[in-house]
């Protein structure tokens, strides 16, 4: 059929509502939405969808044209107005869209087409953003249907690659499409190849590597691990083992031993390669600062790729850090790439480092520079060494937030990577995930990326075929489950010491009984309670713990103490209460500290807090010493209706004062600004935080300890006043 299509004019957009209206009953003047008025530039093709009952709006009657797009809403608005039978599906087998999830019709029905598809690993991310050229990619599926470049032509929306999609944008391209008389799509039984297919590797030059990443100091699972790397290695002696970062923080292993109980099995696994983690900077913010990581670095023997981290400002590094491509590295230092030689061929390997460490972590005076400029430098720097083998390394996330970092965006722009293993996302990618498109969706060679989810719970395995120009020909790529082998009687050895102190510290019984758990729920789709977007028992005993230590330990008027929801990690079940279960509520090794903060800093963090409710956001403030209302039906930033803290000489809740300025406890982590918080960053900045080293989860023994009886209810300190009203 002609791809040819109609002009979006104001007498068709008139034309196709007058129709409309007639089935509806609503007027084509009426203003459907109360923040889409006429002169909005999207505004006719909101029109329409409205009336045609394709699109609702928000509970408070807003659209919000200009806010970004997800991908749960988009399949619901595509699928609508292509008139799909959402009522008869095939389910696509999504990890992350079950049934009962409100877009798995639409979701269903557009897999079924074969106009979309999920990710490597099983899931669909409903929840994730859409930026221009996704939905383009999209709309090349429905390429004999659709002509989308003609349509963005038409509503006059300018394409650029990585800008996020808006919802008006996209309500105007779905008008234009319901305008025209389009065929119902049917179900598409055929499957498309993967661009590389997975086939037995023929090629003129075959590599072979293992990797696992974010292993997070479950040290009980490196003896298994081990006996996995060995029965690859007898297979294929020559295969590269990698660690894509995070070896630091996570179990009790780590709060006592502080990577010393991971680095002997590292040693021992005979890991080649590894790349630095932002849990690696955890500990910054400690009296050692990065001593520990440095010691880890120092005891490795195997060297370290870092291309895009910084180490100039802490002289802790003095040494370590050389900003050069090896090709003769040692162990225990760090470089920004390194040349192997491997089965006759030279193979360049190099490290990348979220920037986001800045935020969720404490990497003091450690900086983090473009990952996509030093990425090109790194490639540039192989390739004239006549390198055409390219692995990058990485600690960015599979699928993070694009404008920040992430693997699939290193991919697109960056030519010449040939392999990329990641972490830091926690994905599971069963197989490789192929990318062979660059930014603007043009063909580009292939790039594999690989990743082994967590905890060394998988060995991932890859075969890489490549052709005398260093071009990924084939693959063959799986992950090996760790709890099918059997412990290795080395590892167990290894083991021993350090779990027998573990387990003692562990099960040391603090002297409190819970008669019920005390939860951290976490919820789908912003329904229900949760530890990231809702007021919660434990969260409350956390702050009251932190505000009664901030008082006895300085004499001061703190007013109030915060707790970030992300990092409450985990329940304390019902019960005689230990130290080991009281550590992993908290296990990040925080510290208590100070803030002097104004009202109006203190509001918009709470701004900021409140920003995604109800959906979660790990930077959700836990309260203690005052009391919060805000409207999750309002505008992000505009969302704080009241503020008030316990006034102790009244004995009654007061308002915040824009103009005061308060002292605040919280733990160093948000202190410094982490999880974003921009006001708390300049106030450290500014001096005006002070660290008092105190243990975090200490804190919350002692006020466990303080406590006659537990409460298992939430307070009213936290309201949203938007909120359904309960029975």
């Amino acid at each position: 059929m002609s791809k040819k299509r109609k002009m979006y004019s104001v007498a068709t957009v008139s034309a196709v509502t007058a129709a409309i209206v007639g089935v509806t009953g609503v007027s084509a003047e009426t203003q459907i939405f109360k923040d889409v008025e006429e002169s909005h530039p999207y505004y006719a093709g909101i029109q329409v969808l409205a009336s045609a009952g394709i699109i609702e709006g928000f509970g408070d009657g807003t659209f919000k044209p200009d806010a970004t797009i997800t991908r749960g809403q988009a399949a619901k608005m595509i699928a609508n107005v292509l008139k799909l039978d959402t009522g008869n599906v095939v389910n696509p087998g999504f990890t992350d869209v079950k049934e009962e999830h409100y877009y798995y019709s639409s979701v269903a029905a557009l897999v079924s087409t074969g106009f979309i598809k999920g990710f490597a690993d099983n899931t669909f991310r409903p929840n994730d953003t859409i930026t221009h050229s996704q939905l383009l990619m999209i709309f090349e599926n429905v390429a004999s249907l659709v002509d989308l470049q003609e349509i963005l032509k038409q509503v006059n929306i300018e394409v650029n690659p990585t800008k996020q999609l808006q919802r008006g944008e996209l309500a105007s391209v779905l008008a234009v499409v319901l305008t025209s008389s389009l065929p119902t799509p049917q179900p598409d039984p055929e499957v498309t190849p993967d661009p590389v297919p997975e086939q037995q590797i023929e090629s003129d030059y075959t590599m072979s590597l293992m990797h696992f990443n974010d292993s997070h100091a479950r040290v009980e699972n490196f003896p298994k691990l081990m006996t996995a790397v060995n029965e690859v290695r007898k297979e294929n002696p020559e295969a590269l083992l990698l660690h894509a970062g995070d070896v630091f923080n996570g179990t009790l292993y780590f709060n006592e031993f502080h990577g010393k109980a991971d680095l002997p099995f590292l040693n021992a696994l005979k890991v080649d390669y590894f790349t630095l983690g932002n849990h690696e900077f955890d500990l910054g913010s400690s009296p050692e600062g990065h001593q520990a990581l440095v010691d880890f670095i120092k005891g490795a023997n195997f060297p370290v790729v870092s291309s895009n981290v910084d180490f100039s400002g802490d002289a802790k590094f003095t040494g370590l850090f050389s900003d050069l491509i090896s090709s003769e590295p040692e162990n225990g230092k760090i470089y920004s790439g390194i040349v192997k030689e491997i089965n006759g061929e030279k193979v360049g390997i190099f490290g990348l480092t979220t920037a986001e460490t800045e935020s969720i972590a404490s990497p003091g005076a450690v900086k983090f520079e473009n990952y996509i400029e030093e990425a090109k430098k790194a490639v540039k720097a192989f390739e004239d060494k006549g390198v055409n083998k390219i692995i990058a390394l990485t600690h960015i996330g599979f699928d993070d937030n694009a404008l920040v970092d992430n693997d699939q965006e290193l991919a697109k722009a960056v030519p010449g990577i040939d392999i990329i293993v990641g972490g830091h996302s926690h994905t599971r990618l069963d197989e490789p995930f192929i990318v062979d498109t660059n930014t603007v969706g043009e063909k580009k060679d292939a790039t594999l990326i690989v990743q082994a989810y967590q905890y060394a719970d998988y060995l991932g395995t890859l075969d890489v075929g490549f052709d005398e120009k260093g071009v990924v020909v084939a693959h063959n790529g799986k992950l090996l489950k760790i709890a099918d082998y059997v412990d290795d009687a080395e590892g167990l050895k290894l083991l021993a010491p350090f779990k027998e102190k573990v387990d003692t510290i562990s099960s040391i019984e603090i002297g409190v009984t819970l008669t019920e758990a005390l939860v951290t729920p976490r919820s789908s789709e912003g329904v229900g309670i949760s530890v990231r977007s809702s007021e919660t028992a434990l969260g409350n005993i956390i702050t009251d713990g932190m505000l009664a230590k901030a008082k006895q330990f300085t004499k001061k008027n703190v007013i109030m103490a915060l707790q970030n929801g992300g990092g409450i990690r985990a329940e304390i079940p019902a019960g005689n209460v230990t130290t080991g279960q009281v550590i992993t509520v908290l296990p990040n090794g925080n510290t208590l500290a100070l803030m002097d903060v104004t009202g109006a800093e203190l509001k918009a963090a709470f701004e900021h807090s409140v920003k995604d409710a109800p959906k979660e956001h790990g930077g959700f403030l836990h309260i203690a010493g005052a009391k919060l209302e805000y409207d999750s039906s309002k505008e992000a930033g505009a969302r704080v209706v009241s503020l008030k803290y316990f006034d102790e000489a009244t004995k009654a809740y007061v308002d915040i004062k824009d103009n005061e300025t308060y002292t605040v406890a919280t733990n160093a982590f948000t202190a410094i600004g982490g999880d974003n918080y921009e006001v708390f960053k300049k106030a450290y900045a500014e001096n005006r935080v002070t660290d008092l080293g105190l243990s975090d989860w200490e804190n919350l023994k002692e006020q466990l300890l303080s406590l006659k009886e537990v409460k298992y209810t939430t307070e009213g300190r936290i309201t949203d006043v938007a909120a359904p009203k309960t029975k």
